[in-house]
C-alpha cells in the first residue's frame, strides 16, 4: 500500500470511498479507543517493520466539483481528499485552469496536498488552495479551514502539526482549489525548469509543455512512479532542504546552493548528501539481489541511481534497511557540515 514496499501489516484495513464512510471509520476508531493511521496514496509514509497495531483507513472518495468559474475570480474547483492529485493536474491543464501545472508527476491524493504543503519547481499549493474541509477528532464535528487558517509553511501547515505518528486530528476530506483561467502557467520561478521551457525565470509558458517538462524532469530523477524501475519505490525526496541561519549558511563552501528565506537561508539536501561523500546509488552492505550499484555495493536498499536524495527498495527491503541508509546519510552530512536533516516522510512506529 506505500511506494516504498516496505511495512508490516495493519490489524484492520478500512477504505472509505465516500465522506460518510470516512466519518464513520474515524469515529468509529475513536470510540473504540483504537489506534487510526490514515492512508491516501502510501507516498508519503514509512511504517515499522512490523505493522501498525491499529485501524488503517484508506482515504478513497474521488472526484471534483466545479463550484464557480469566470474570467474575473477564476475557477472555484472542489477536489474529493482520495483522488489523485496527478489526474487533478492534468484535469485543470485539460481545462485551462492554471497554477499547478508545475506540481504535474507527484504521488499520492489531493487530500495530503495540503498537509505538508506539496512543493516542486517553485510552486507550492498553498498558493492555489482557498479552504479544506476536515473532520475535527477532538470537536466530532466538521471544520473547514481558510487558506490563511491553515498557517502554511515550508512543507508545514496546521494539519501536519496537529499529526502525531500519521494519526491527525484533522482527516481532510476535500480541498477547494482557486485557480486562475488561461492556457498559459503561474510565472516559472525554477530556474532549471524555465531553460527547459527556453524562458526566463518569472516569464510564463504553455501549461501543457510545462506539465510535460516537469513529467520529464521528475522521470529522469525517478520520481515518477514506474513499476519497471526499483528507483521510483521510493517516498520522492527523503530529506527536506535545511533552513539555516546566514551565520552557519556562510560556513559552507562558496559553491552551495542557498536561497534567502526571510532571514534565514535555505539549502540544497542533495548537494549537502552529495557533498558528504554519498554518491547515487550509495547502499549499505546486504542480501545480494540482482541490483548492483554504481559503487558495486549489493544492496536491498540504496539512494536512487538517479537522484541522492530518494532512498530506495532496490528489492525486498525491510523498513530497517531504508532507515539504515537514512541514517548513515544523515550522520554523514552533520560530520561533514554540522547540519541536521530532517526527514520529509512520515515515520509511523519507527525513528531514525
Amino acid at each position: 500500500m506505500t511506494t516504498l514496499a516496505v511495512g508490516g501489516p495493519a490489524r484492520k484495513f478500512v477504505v472509505g470511498t465516500t465522506e460518510d464512510q470516512i466519518v464513520a471509520a474515524v469515529r468509529a476508531a475513536d470510540s473504540a479507543d483504537e489506534p487510526l493511521l490514515i492512508l491516501g496514496g502510501g507516498s508519503n509514509l514509512v511504517v515499522a517493520d512490523e505493522g501498525f497495531a491499529g485501524t488503517v483507513l484508506q482515504i478513497a472518495n474521488r472526484g471534483y466539483q466545479i463550484n464557480s468559474q469566470d474570467t474575473c475570480g477564476g475557477a472555484s474547483v472542489v477536489v474529493q481528499a482520495g483522488h489523485n492529485w496527478d489526474d487533478f493536474v492534468h484535469q485543470s491543464v485539460l481545462h485551462a485552469w492554471s497554477g499547478i501545472e508545475a506540481l504535474s508527476g507527484i504521488p499520492g491524493s489531493a487530500g495530503a496536498t495540503p498537509v505538508q504543503n506539496v512543493g516542486a519547481y517553485g510552486c507550492e499549493v498553498a498558493e492555489t488552495i482557498a479552504a479544506v474541509r476536515t473532520w475535527d477528532r477532538q470537536k466530532n464535528a466538521i471544520h473547514t479551514f481558510t487558506n490563511h487558517e491553515l498557517k502554511f509553511g515550508y512543507r508545514n501547515s496546521l494539519l501536519k502539526a496537529t499529526t502525531l505518528n500519521g494519526s491527525p486530528r484533522y482527516v481532510v476530506l476535500s480541498v477547494d482549489f482557486q485557480l486562475l483561467l488561461g492556457r498559459m502557467s503561474a510565472p516559472i520561478k525554477y530556474a532549471e525548469l524555465a531553460r527547459r521551457l527556453d524562458v526566463e525565470v518569472g516569464k510564463r509558458a504553455n501549461s501543457l509543455d510545462v506539465r510535460r517538462t516537469v513529467l520529464a524532469l521528475r522521470a529522469s530523477k525517478g520520481m515518477v512512479l514506474d513499476l519497471s524501475d526499483r528507483d521510483t519505490f521510493s517516498t520522492g525526496s527523503f530529506f527536506t532542504n535545511p533552513i539555516v541561519t546566514s551565520e552557519v549558511a556562510a560556513a559552507l563552501p562558496e559553491n552551495a546552493p542557498r536561497w534567502p528565506v526571510g532571514e534565514l537561508v535555505k539549502l540544497s539536501a542533495a548537494w549537502l548528501i552529495e557533498h558528504a561523500g554519498f554518491v547515487k546509488g550509495f547502499g549499505l552492505a546486504g542480501e545480494l539481489t540482482d541490483a548492483m550499484e554504481p559503487s558495486g555495493t549489493a544492496a536491498r536498499a540504496s539512494l536512487s541511481t538517479k537522484h541522492t536524495l530518494a532512498i530506495t527498495n532496490r528489492g525486498g527491503a525491510s523498513t530497517e534497511d531504508i532507515l539504515a541508509i537514512a541514517r548513515t546519510v544523515r550522520d554523514g552530512v552533520v560530520r561533514e557540515f554540522g547540519i541536521a536533516m530532517v526527514p520529509e516522510p512520515v515515520l509511523v512506529g519507527c525513528t531514525l
